[in-house]
């Protein structure tokens, strides 16, 4: 009897043991994890901010509650352009900015937002998960420490608020504007100042005449920001913005310690908050631009002689940094040679249809 009964005992504690052995692996496979993530942008712009919030929200549900990121609005941790380095170094795991904003660092981060006369929205996520965009650009953030996820776009954008009429390539000169990235380096070449300036500073810059001109995004955030009180002409098409891709930056040490199935919530979460941003301008852009002209903006299109400069210094300064920049020239050849290869598809079927309709809506209102 004592034997049996010690046998039963111990066969009793051979099934606890496993199962305490086995508690700290299952515990271990969904473990609890708390991120800080930062943004260049601020509740002032609902569409990007919204953006970063979905995103931690999802990665939240797709772990069961296990893997929390805490967001910070701009300047609560890091200022609007510090995101690179913040995440980087890992003062934050993870941060939501636009790579052009880094044109300083290296011009080649330009490719992972936008780049003048660059691809649309369709044509760069086709670039980036087909044509090889994001394996190219994940060796150019690597040596920072970084692992880049797209996390959304804007579509092409406006070309900007201006406090005179813009009539010929002459009129640009001497112009003070805020711009980023790319742009800023075309324009220069055309007589324009250009600026960097943090969002919540650009509408006091507008309004006190330290800048003449600004360029942002489009309707949506140009009305929440105001622009259209102190600088009532609106010009299109934001030619060195024919699409802005949003990024996410993860810390790499920090996302090689996830477990895979977090990592995948990641790139789930990324991808899905990044389609929410698309749909927002999409959906709100149209009735914003309308509100804009009832309160009194201008609406005017660049002149020919404007858009044929502007490509032809935008062609210029490539040449420049291919020459000079190995790395660029690599990722400018794969670029150009995507959107060389694809925008005679999109004319013959995108473009016909979109201007045959909007011909055809524009003679019904008449």
């Amino acid at each position: 009897m004592q034997r049996r009964a010690f046998l039963k005992k111990a066969g009793l504690g051979a099934v606890a043991g496993t199962a305490a052995a086995a508690a700290p692996a299952i515990a271990q496979s969904n473990p609890q994890i708390n991120w800080k993530m930062t943004t260049t942008y601020s509740q002032a712009t609902p569409a990007l901010f919204s953006t970063a919030q979905l995103f931690c929200s999802m990665v939240k549900d797709l772990t069961d509650g296990n893997f929390n990121i805490r967001l910070y609005p701009v300047g609560e941790l890091v200022p609007g352009f510090g995101v690179m380095d913040a995440v980087g170094n890992r003062t934050v795991e993870c941060g939501q900015t636009a790579s052009y904003y880094y044109y300083g660092k290296d011009p080649a981060f330009c490719f992972d937002t936008a780049v003048p006369f660059g691809l649309n929205v369709r044509q760069m996520n086709a670039w980036m998960y087909e044509g090889g965009g994001l394996t190219l650009l994940r060796e150019l953030f690597a040596p920072r420490g970084i692992v880049n996820f797209p996390m959304g776009n804007t579509g092409a954008q406006m070309g900007g608020w201006y406090r005179k009429e813009i009539k010929s390539v002459a009129d640009l000169k001497g112009l003070t504007m805020r711009t980023a990235g790319f742009a800023g380096e075309v324009l220069s070449r055309m007589g324009v100042v250009p600026q960097q300036i943090p969002t919540g500073d650009i509408y006091p810059a507008l309004e006190k005449g330290a800048l003449d001109a600004v360029e942002f995004v489009g309707p949506v955030d140009d009305e929440k920001l105001g622009f259209q009180k102190v600088a009532k002409y609106y010009y299109y098409p934001g030619w060195w913005e024919g699409s802005a891709q949003v990024s996410l930056y993860v810390n790499d040490k920090a996302y090689a310690e996830l477990p895979k199935s977090y990592q995948a919530a990641v790139d789930v979460a990324s991808r899905a908050a990044g389609n929410h941003l698309v749909e927002y301008y999409d959906n709100n852009n149209p009735d914003a631009l309308r509100r804009l002209i009832a309160a009194g903006a201008v609406l005017k299109s660049f002149p020919r002689e404007v858009m044929d400069a502007s490509l032809e210094a935008s062609n210029q300064v490539y040449k420049e940094f291919c020459d000079k920049d190995p790395g660029f020239k690599k990722i400018f050849d794969s670029y150009m040679a995507f959107r060389d290869n694809i925008v005679p598809w999109f004319r013959v079927a995108e473009g016909s249809y979109d201007n045959y309709l909007g011909a055809a809506l524009a003679s019904r209102k008449k």
